[in-house]
């Protein structure tokens, strides 16, 4: 679990889409902090700042303490809204996080040992299934990723949850079935050189049957 991220931040005194766009010109984004039972508050945050530590990896596994005021609030980033033309950023969402609180969170997947894989020796290709898995987690056990080691996969194996080695009280969202994360394929090219043989061994059957027929 990394440190939490600390940030300044400044009170909204105006909310509003003319207000937002002001505040982008200044170099600043629009933001927002709710739950816990709280009157939202509408915060600035330096725009620069933001797009470094978006950027950077992990955003949104990571607690973050932002001073407004005076007064710190732990939250964590529910929502990143980028401009869907110019893709720059537009405005964070967070939410507070009480104590001993659990939270449901995205945690992206990495993958190691590719040059001990013997599925990808053999000539086969990682085909990812899915980037990140849902968990619920300890707020203060939020794993930054998954690791999972491709060593002792082979050509056609698929790579299941129950391959992540998860830290204790972190467990999946979907619970009902050893979902997969990850397969090792054929290439296409195999693929299709599969097909043409069989393909040729179907006219073969079919040529001895129609001579048998004669």
């Amino acid at each position: 679990m990394a440190k939490n991220l600390q940030l300044k931040a400044e009170v909204r005194d105006r909310v509003g889409k003319g207000a937002s766009r002001e505040l982008r010109r200044n170099g600043m984004i629009p933001a927002v902090i709710y739950g816990d039972k709280k009157e939202p508050l509408s915060i600035a945050l330096p725009r620069k700042e933001m797009t470094q530590l978006i950027q950077a990896g992990g955003f949104m596994t990571h607690l973050t303490d932002i001073e407004v005021g005076g007064e710190k609030h732990t939250v964590i980033a529910k929502d990143v809204q980028f401009e869907p033309v110019r893709d720059f950023l537009v405005h964070i969402d967070y939410v507070r996080v009480a104590k001993g609180a659990k939270l449901v969170v995205e945690v992206p997947v990495h993958f190691e040992g590719e040059d001990n894989c013997q599925g990808l020796k053999d000539g086969g290709v990682l085909n990812t299934v899915r980037h990140s898995v849902e968990v619920e987690a300890p707020a203060t056990s939020i794993p930054e990723s998954f690791t999972i080691n491709l060593e002792g996969f082979n050509l056609g194996d698929s790579i299941n949850v129950s391959a992540v080695d998860m830290p204790e009280g972190v467990v999946p969202t979907i619970t009902d079935r050893d979902f997969t994360i990850a397969t090792i394929a054929a290439p296409a090219a195999l693929k299709s050189e599969e097909s043409e043989e069989a393909d040729t061994a179907a006219e073969d059957e079919a040529a001895e049957e129609s001579k048998d027929e004669e």
